[in-house]
């Protein structure tokens, strides 16, 4: 009999997720997969997986979940803990950043997750049908994982492999860097002010309520755009309304660029809108858009977009080519030597023998409760 992960509580958003579907954004289909990539190579490194296995994606809370047809290993990486409860009524901690092996009848439940997001892997990864080639979920597009939507009670996982025997592995957490989310100009940033340009980077944004896989809407100082540019754009690249032309100039212009027509955007576009209040593209953000770019963030920073909740405040900064560069390979070079580092644990609930042995248990004198007189 195959393992099988039974959902008694899919939690408020958790959800299937890979390395994603690169390949068909020409055919209209977004890329998906985990918002925070380098945590999903942590949790899959944890039980030995490729770093790109299919894991369950967590937000806000977990899900409730009883393991079925045999041993099964994971590992839980975030800001979370979980507790694990045996079927003979024993009640363990599963702690973040660490491996543990799960036996048939063991009910795992993860509570609360802090810092937006978490991922629980399972040893050979899990094993949903692929949608071309990759089982993540696309939750809009109804695609991937369990139907195309987030778990619920009644669900089942198959597991990729039953879990060897082993020592537990565990490791300390993978920290992403912090300060302003880094930027390269453009596509399209000469279609904004001076002033917009400058409030970008020296303004505060903040996340608004309207925030989920495919993007984070941002509130803060308005990103205005160049109306004086309407005569110089040439009217190919606007999508005229029906019985009128192309903007001729100033508030014209500004009213239309929601009628900029649509080209490419990716998961770390930012996007204005007439209102110039910027979007945030994430993993879900669809192929094309029709708002102008002002900037894209840096790929090294993609991951850190994951953690950002509503009511978090952000700054940007503007980086070189050459800097985004550099900041993706010291990143692979920090990953690399978080993977070098782990390191065997002993199993949750073992007990060390030779630390009990060698503690002095009791410290000598025993003492009155009332009186804090020596008995």
């Amino acid at each position: 009999m195959a393992v099988v992960i039974e959902v008694l509580d899919g939690g408020l958003a958790t959800t299937v997720q890979d390395a994603g579907r690169p390949g068909y954004r020409s055919l209209g289909v977004a890329l998906s997969g985990a918002l925070d990539p380098l945590w999903l190579e942590c949790a899959n490194a944890l039980v030995g997986n490729a770093a790109d296995a299919t894991a369950l994606e967590m937000r806000l809370t977990g899900p409730r979940l009883r393991v079925a047809g045999g041993r099964v290993r994971v590992a839980l990486v975030g800001q979370a803990e979980g507790e694990v409860r045996r079927a003979v009524s024993r009640r363990l901690t599963f702690a973040p950043w660490q491996s543990m092996a799960l036996e048939e009848g063991d009910e795992l439940r993860i509570r609360a997750v802090r810092g937006g997001i978490a991922y629980l892997a399972v040893s050979g990864g899990i094993d949903t049908p692929p949608q071309l080639g990759s089982r993540a979920t696309h939750l809009r597009a109804g695609m991937g994982g369990v139907q195309g939507r987030a778990l619920m009670a009644g669900d089942r996982l198959p597991a990729g492999a039953v879990a060897p025997n082993g020592p537990e592995r565990r490791q300390a957490a993978f920290l992403h860097e912090t300060g302003p989310i880094r930027l390269l100009p453009g596509p399209q940033d000469d279609y904004f002010t001076r002033d917009a340009l400058r409030a970008l980077i020296e303004g505060e944004h903040i996340v608004s309520r309207d925030a989920d896989r495919m993007g984070l809407r941002l509130q803060g100082p308005r990103l205005e755009h160049d109306a004086a540019l309407g005569d110089e754009i040439p009217a190919s690249r606007w999508a005229a309304p029906r019985n009128a032309g192309a903007p001729s100039g100033g508030s014209e212009a500004t009213r239309a660029w929601g009628s900029f027509i649509s080209d490419g955007v990716a998961p770390g576009t930012l996007q204005v809108p007439p209102d110039g209040q910027p979007i945030l593209l994430l993993a879900d953000c669809q192929t094309v858009g029709g708002y102008p770019k002002i900037a894209t963030v840096i790929r090294a920073d993609l991951p850190r977009l994951a953690h950002l909740l509503p009511d978090d405040r952000l700054r940007f900064a503007i980086a070189t080519r050459a800097e985004a560069l550099a900041a993706l390979r010291a990143q692979r070079a920090r990953l690399d030597a978080w993977r070098a580092g782990i390191a065997a644990c002993r199993p949750a609930g073992d007990i060390d023998e030779a630390a009990l042995y060698s503690a002095n248990l009791i410290s000598g004198a025993m003492y009155d409760g009332a009186t804090g007189d020596p008995q």
